[in-house]
């Protein structure tokens, strides 16, 4: 029997967009990844016209929020797509990490015809970083990004799948 927390993905809905925006906080250095933290990211989950048909959210069995993802298709290189992603903050930390990259991986085969997913993730979140190498994800380089009013640098990461 499958025991898996991440039941059901749709796109998000206006109601679980400010749940993420407004209530999830995180602990310590991951507090970087708080919407609140980046006005760019906070403006864009909250308003259903910049999300697009780009996020999705994943709930579990009793329909509670507990993860969200969204897709960027690559303009230049149209077999690739960029995955941001996030676990409810209670969540983070148990494990949960290489089930749901799998998740979403499969979401994507199941509906859409891109080859290489990319991941763009902070350098400091060595936990992360080990999740996606485990899930078979290669650093392809690092990129310096302004994001919560400085600059931070990233590892580029991508799977072929």
């Amino acid at each position: 029997m499958n025991k898996s927390i991440f039941r059901k993905i749709a796109l998000l809905s206006q109601k679980n967009a400010r749940i993420i925006a407004d209530e999830w906080h995180y602990d310590g250095q991951y507090a970087f990844y708080d919407m609140k933290n980046d006005q760019e990211d906070y403006d864009e989950i909250i308003s259903p016209k910049l999300r697009k048909n780009n996020y999705f959210q994943v709930l579990d069995t009793n329909d509670n929020l507990v993860a969200f993802f969204c897709l960027d298709p690559d303009k230049k290189k149209r077999e690739q797509v960029e995955v941001g992603l996030g676990l409810a903050p209670n969540l983070t930390g148990h494990g949960l990490g290489s089930e749901f990259i799998t998740v979403i991986e499969n979401f994507v085969k199941d509906n859409y015809d891109y080859q290489v997913i990319v991941l763009s993730v902070a350098d400091f979140n060595l936990r992360a970083i080990k999740v996606y190498q485990r899930a078979g994800y290669v650093k392809r380089n690092t990129e310096m990004v302004h994001s919560n009013g400085g600059s931070y640098k990233f590892d580029i990461m991508s799977k072929k799948i």
